[in-house]
């Protein structure tokens, strides 16, 4: 493909900006990583298990948040670009499928079709993009930083045990790190690619379906559990109590910052900076939506059973960490965090211990007060004083790269 014609493939951001079929297929591929993830940590709830679900979220996660970004930059109606997309998505399920022995003897697929995924899209855009100046030049930065994580993956699937976790830790640290460095390399500098190229309405519909996504996973987990008890009045009764966690911590990012996000990432001065800052803040809340999954499967299976410290903490601590995430992205929106949300959170892990002696079913109650109170505080606070959008500033001389 010629420099000529390369244009084709570019998004013409003069025309509607709404996510294609073929992203909404892949975000499909998703809710089913999520839920592998969920139900091996389910199976694993130790410290150690929480790690690697801790490192293999990051890896889907980079995997998702790279593909959006370029087709935000790229049309993804274009038959080329589904080309690479589609792979993509088949790569993204076999991830999946290799997800409970990642840390065994499927780790070499595992960082095999990981870094094969990473290196192929960017090595995609790079020569498709070549004559499209800061594009081609950027993407052939991400290239080589993809290469250099790349080789940490399959180093670390070269090793077992401790080894690996060390490894592939330092390699889903990486992904963060190289977006920070806005993948800066001697000479050329950060890759810069042109804010204005950015597509606010696309990214925040991008970031507002993986949350139904994740959302989602949370449903199938809760709904995969429930099926296998049929309607006995405990799994009944954890069942609702479940479906209720969700749909609130569903509420709470909807009102009001997620219905708001296409404006808020328009105003921003930098909206390439702010996209990708809520990334992170949308990331924070993915993981806590995943551990809720969890806590919800412990209280099906387990409703009425003695508790202990892993499963309260589980139960209350899902919900904290999404609302760490929600709170960062209040302060992206409106530079200030709503007050009810910090003290949800710091609620939710100071109970975590205090109530550990309590069923699995009264500890999902206990969360359902907390968020349901938050719900409320919004409403109220919405309705009496709406808040203005208020990006905070840049850091100066930072452009994005995602």
């Amino acid at each position: 493909m010629t420099a000529g014609n390369t244009g084709e493939l570019l998004r013409d951001h003069a025309e509607p900006q709404r996510a294609t079929y073929v992203e909404l297929f892949f975000d499909v591929i998703l809710v089913f990583a999520f839920t592998r993830l969920s139900h091996t940590l389910f199976t694993d709830l130790t410290w150690l298990g929480a790690l690697h679900t801790v490192i293999l979220l990051a890896a889907f996660w980079w995997v998702w948040v790279f593909t959006a970004w370029t087709t935000n930059r790229l049309n993804p109606a274009q038959p080329a670009i589904q080309l690479v997309i589609i792979p993509i998505m088949l790569g993204t399920l076999v991830m999946a499928g290799a997800v409970p022995e990642a840390f065994g003897e499927d780790g070499m697929v595992f960082a095999v079709t990981y870094v094969t995924i990473q290196v192929g899209r960017a090595l995609f855009v790079t020569v498709t993009m070549r004559g499209r100046g800061e594009v081609a030049i950027g993407s052939l930065q991400q290239l080589i930083w993809f290469c250099l994580s790349g080789a940490l993956w399959i180093a670390g699937a070269l090793t077992e045990g401790t080894s690996r976790v060390v490894i592939w830790f330092l390699a889903a640290a990486l992904g963060y790190t190289m977006s920070r460095l806005e993948f800066r390399l001697p000479r050329l500098g950060p890759a810069r690619i042109a804010t204005q190229t950015v597509s606010a309405e696309h990214l925040a519909e991008r970031y507002q379906q993986i949350m139904i996504v994740a959302f989602g996973e949370t449903v199938l987990a809760s709904g995969g559990q429930f099926a296998v008890r049929g309607f006995e009045r405990d799994s009944v009764i954890a069942f609702v109590l479940a479906f209720a966690t969700t749909t609130l911590m569903w509420r709470i990012y909807f009102y009001r910052a997620g219905l708001l996000l296409p404006g808020v990432i328009a105003a921003s001065t930098a909206p390439a900076v702010f996209a990708r800052s809520a990334s992170y803040a949308h990331l924070l809340m993915t993981g806590g939506i995943v551990l809720s999954a969890v806590g919800d499967e412990i209280v099906i299976t387990h409703a009425f059973a003695e508790a202990n410290l892993v499963w309260s903490s589980v139960i209350l601590c899902g919900p904290a960490i999404y609302l760490a995430g929600r709170a960062r992205l209040d302060y992206l929106s409106f530079s200030r965090v709503a007050l009810s949300r910090v003290i949800g959170l710091v609620v939710l892990v100071v109970l975590a211990p205090v109530v550990a002696f309590l069923s699995p079913i009264y500890i999902a109650v206990v969360a359902i007060v907390i968020l349901s109170t938050i719900a409320v505080s919004d409403t109220i606070s919405w309705r009496f004083r709406p808040s203005r959008l208020a990006p905070p500033p840049p850091p100066r001389g930072r452009y994005l790269r995602p």
